[in-house]
């Protein structure tokens, strides 16, 4: 070896050397699984109990993530807790981009509703995408005697305290929506809260509960079905989609001011590799572009709104602001 090969390969192996002294040792396995990742199948935790519009929608983009990571996405439930089991379950995994937590509403909503979080709101997670917003739908049974907003306030007003809503859990989209209801329309509906979309809708269809400000996700196959009857939808506007833009926004329907949306995104453990998260967020960004996703959610009113990591944590802040003024001016407690 001459002179000049010498003083090379001293120089690479000084280079590594410093390396890996100035690395600590979870520094340095973690920059070693990033280029690797994913090497084995990602989990993907639904804080609902099966069948609700936010399983539907995270099985779907499973489904479309798996084909560009390479990998299995396997998709298990983890319901109760107005959510929080499922998302501590994720804050407490290991931060390697394996576990991501599918969040909605609730995650915002949460820290003004509990008295104390298993998990710290600001410090636990990593936000790797918003992927889309949509309306909820205020259902009753087909055969309901409401068929309008304007029915449900006067009987509300009638008999205060008798009629009931459902909700997939305290603190979840449907309740702040049916709250949001309350406050604005200064009635008194009962709040019936259950472990996911699933049981709660089947109860609306059975006629043990009054209505639901479900997701569009939840209720579409039911209103195709006629299983389910919509009165209205709760975003400011009408939807855009072809399937809910024949029905009236509750604003226009009697509740001057009215608007909640249901949003979904996912959230890894607080510490995840910057590289592993902008894997996670092109897969994700990549899965809500596919034909299937787009198929199963063109006529659930959802709007992709697929976004990078850092544009998802000023969404999450914002969420966090506006829903606090409204449970405290509500007085809404965890149930």
């Amino acid at each position: 070896m001459n002179s000049h090969k010498k003083r090379q390969f001293l120089l690479k192996s000084v280079t590594a050397f410093v390396l890996c002294v100035s690395l600590s040792p979870v520094a340095y396995a973690q920059a070693t699984q990033s280029d690797k990742f994913p090497s084995k199948p990602v989990k993907l935790i639904v804080p609902f109990s099966p069948g609700g519009g936010t399983d539907i929608i995270t099985r779907t983009l499973g489904q479309a993530m798996a084909q560009d990571l390479g990998q299995s996405v396997i998709v298990e439930n983890k319901p109760g807790a107005g959510t929080m089991i499922g998302t501590d379950f994720v804050a407490k995994s290991p931060a390697d981009g394996y576990t991501l937590v599918m969040a909605t509403i609730a995650h915002t909503i949460n820290p003004s509703i509990q008295a104390k979080l298993p998990y710290s709101q600001n410090d636990s997670f990593a936000p790797v995408s918003l992927i889309g917003v949509s309306p909820n739908v205020l259902v009753v049974k087909p055969d309901s005697p409401y068929k309008s907003v304007k029915d449900i306030l006067a009987a509300a007003k009638a008999k205060p305290g008798t009629l009931t809503f459902a909700s997939q859990g305290s603190g979840t989209s449907a309740h702040l929506a049916g709250e949001l209801f309350k406050y604005l329309s200064k009635t008194d509906l009962v709040h019936i809260p259950y472990k996911g979309a699933g049981p709660a809708l089947t109860d609306v269809m059975g006629g043990q509960v009054d209505m639901m400000f479900a997701t569009a996700a939840a209720v579409s196959a039911f209103l195709e079905s006629g299983k389910l009857r919509a009165i209205a939808v709760t975003t400011s506007a009408r939807s855009a989609s072809p399937s809910l833009a024949k029905y009236p926004t509750i604003a226009e329907s009697g509740i001057p001011g009215y608007e909640a949306s249901s949003w979904y995104g996912f959230l890894a453990p607080a510490g995840t590799p910057k590289p592993v998260i902008a894997r996670l967020n092109a897969a994700t960004k990549k899965a809500t572009q596919s034909e299937a996703f787009k198929k199963r959610v063109e006529g659930e009113g959802l709007t992709v709104r697929a976004s990078g990591p850092e544009e998802f944590d000023k969404f999450l802040k914002a969420e966090e602001e506006r829903w606090k003024v409204v449970v405290k001016s509500a007085g809404i407690k965890a149930e």
